[in-house]
């Protein structure tokens, strides 16, 4: 893999004080609205989960099913944020990008510094054509994923603006709460799937006259994932408006991130469509660190009220070539649905 091209006047008569002028917007009440948000959010997250669960549970196994719910609960809660980032991109087939002087690689270097993390965030390509970006990981070993579409489709400067809200999330420590959420939207895809083995059971018992299994239990479950999306969009909205403003100051270029937005969302579809468990309707299913996203008209108009201020800040980038994935054309990088439950 190489990418070609680069980054040129990144730092045009930047000094190291007015760096730390963009970093001092990160450290305002937003951000700790935001991190006290996360830690309400997680509770209300796995209680909606474990009361919904745990409810089904009960109809159709009595305490044992109540009792098997509370533990995957604590296992979900203590187990799967922190699950390594290389093993959720080797799910992805996702490609490290080297850290060298390449376009990708040096904004990276660029918004790590400016946003002031501990550590670099590791940098992935995902092979496919689908527009998809996210941040997963630590804050010790954090990393980001990009898709070769949003490379193919994207300019650079849409490209910064993307990367700098994923490299926001990192920031305001996000990386567990959206790690916890990914996991349990993926045990409640399975969750739904069971409820209609339920339901063809209940059919095949209908006729033999075996006792059947409760149907509000198996309605409970097959609605759990079209609930959890409308939970997470109304919990997800202070976090993700505090990521674009972040992001905004750290490229100085609010313009280009709502660029991004618009042409991901004409792309993968709106948010309601998701809405249709448990196989999402949307045109282009997304992971569920995308899913719950809110509205972008209503991103897209906040980031055009920030471009009203021009930035003296703003990252100047000069749009080259890029060659990514070399070899690979649109059969191979083709999005399709893959073990166990990914979509790319």
């Amino acid at each position: 893999m190489g990418l070609s091209g680069g980054i040129s006047n990144v730092f045009p008569g930047l000094a190291l004080g007015r760096t730390a002028k963009v970093l001092d917007v990160s450290t305002t009440a937003g951000a700790a609205n935001v991190s006290s948000h996360n830690v309400a959010h997680s509770f209300l997250l796995l209680t909606g989960v474990g009361v919904a669960a745990g409810f089904s549970a009960y109809l159709i196994a009595g305490l044992l099913g109540v009792t098997l719910v509370a533990i995957i609960l604590v296992a979900l809660a203590s187990i799967a944020p922190r699950l390594p980032a290389e093993a959720l991109m080797r799910l992805y087939s996702a490609r490290i990008v080297p850290p060298d002087d390449s376009q990708l690689s040096s904004l990276v270097d660029v918004l790590a510094w400016r946003a002031g993390l501990l550590r670099r965030p590791d940098l992935y390509l995902i092979p496919s054509l689908t527009l998809n970006a996210f941040a997963v990981g630590s804050p010790s070993r954090p990393a980001i994923a990009i898709s070769e579409g949003m490379v193919r489709q994207l300019t650079l400067r849409e490209l910064a603006g993307v990367l700098a809200h994923e490299t926001s999330h990192i920031r305001n420590g996000d990386l567990w709460i959206m790690g916890l959420a990914d996991v349990a939207a993926r045990m409640l895809q399975a969750l739904a799937y069971l409820a209609l083995a339920m339901a063809a059971y209940n059919g095949v018992a209908y006729m033999t006259g075996r006792p059947l299994i409760s149907w509000l239990a198996i309605a409970v479950l097959y609605s759990m994932p079209a609930a959890l999306n409308l939970l997470q969009l109304a919990l997800s909205r202070a976090r993700e408006y505090e990521a674009d403003r972040l992001a905004a100051a750290l490229t100085g270029d609010p313009a280009g991130l709502a660029s991004a937005l618009r042409r991901v969302e004409t792309y993968t579809g709106h948010f309601w469509e998701d809405l249709t468990p448990p196989v999402p309707a949307r045109r282009v299913p997304q992971p569920s660190l995308l899913r719950t996203h809110p509205p972008s008209e209503q991103r897209v108009a906040r980031l055009r009220d920030l471009a009203q201020a021009p930035s003296a800040d703003r990252l100047m980038i000069v749009e080259r070539p890029m060659v990514s994935l070399v070899g690979m054309g649109p059969a191979a990088l083709r999005p399709r649905y893959r073990w166990p439950g990914l979509w790319y």
